[in-house]
């Protein structure tokens, strides 16, 4: 299945999943964040709690599709031979959204900083995800950590605070406007985006502080933020179809001038549908 080649099929009229029931609605895995045992927190101090954001849920059953958490397989309570690659077998795409940083010694570094040490095992869990996936030829998309995740899992690295490394970039992360913080990116002409989306500028939404320092092998950048350079979006050019986006796609802003992203959704359940066919 490639991402480069031959077109991508498209959904039927109005974006929904072609279905013939409900039983045959695309299956879409989206990945687990993390909160590890907190002494200071109220629920379940003591417990790691695995969750999704409702907007990554709503996004992906606005075209009908079904969402579902995967779970990590993995930790002291675990028990059983469930693995990834069964949850990569049985889903028809996988979804990584934002979250914790990504821990540097995933790309071969040190934290700069005590507060950008990341989340290692949620790195190891997303990794392994994201190769169970690919092996299983389905498609894989990201979002914002997503993004990064996916270039350190094939070999690229990060900036761990663009704002410390990239002097006089744009400010990527406002903490009190948080998904309210807007900025245009160029889209770059015949790439896949740009057929997607039609304009050469888009207004999204911003909500990190680390990104793409090194580009992962066999990938191309699809969008840049205008001001700075910043990586924006990226896909793989080889077979595997993996895309990634640093915005928010799934934060539906259209009516404060906000692009709608609908199309990118669309894009990665045809890439599912198709794969399911296969």
């Amino acid at each position: 299945m490639s991402s480069g080649s031959a077109p991508t099929p498209t959904l039927p009229q109005g974006g929904r999943v072609k279905s013939g029931s409900k039983a045959d609605r695309l299956k879409i895995g989206i990945s687990a964040c993390f909160f590890h045992p907190d002494a200071s927190r109220k629920a379940a101090p003591k417990k790691t709690l695995q969750w999704i954001e409702q907007s990554t849920a709503h996004w992906v059953m606005a075209a009908g599709a079904l969402p579902v958490m995967i779970p990590v397989p993995a930790g002291d309570t675990f028990r059983g031979d469930v693995t990834v690659a069964d949850y990569a077998d049985w889903l028809d795409g996988l979804v990584l959204h934002g979250g914790a940083d990504v821990w540097p010694g995933s790309y071969g570094e040190q934290p700069l900083r005590p507060e950008w040490n990341g989340d290692k095992a949620r790195d190891d869990y997303e990794i392994a995800l994201v190769k169970a996936f690919e092996a299983a030829r389905k498609p894989v998309f990201g979002i914002c950590r997503g993004l990064q995740l996916i270039n350190v899992a094939h070999g690229g690295t990060l900036y761990q605070d663009i704002s410390t490394q990239k002097p006089g970039a744009r400010v990527h992360r406002d903490a009190d406007a948080y998904d309210l913080n807007f900025h245009q990116v160029d889209i770059l002409p015949g790439t896949r985006l740009s057929q997607l989306l039609r304009t050469e500028q888009h207004k999204i939404n911003s909500v990190h502080h680390q990104g793409i320092k090194d580009l992962a092998p066999d990938f191309a950048v699809e969008a840049t933020s205008p001001d700075d350079g910043v990586i924006e979006a990226i896909r793989h050019t080889g077979d595997a179809w993996v895309a990634a986006v640093q915005w928010h796609p799934e934060f539906h802003f259209p009516h404060l001038g906000v692009v709608d992203d609908t199309p990118l959704l669309h894009d990665f359940l045809s890439a599912a549908q198709a794969a399911r066919t296969e």
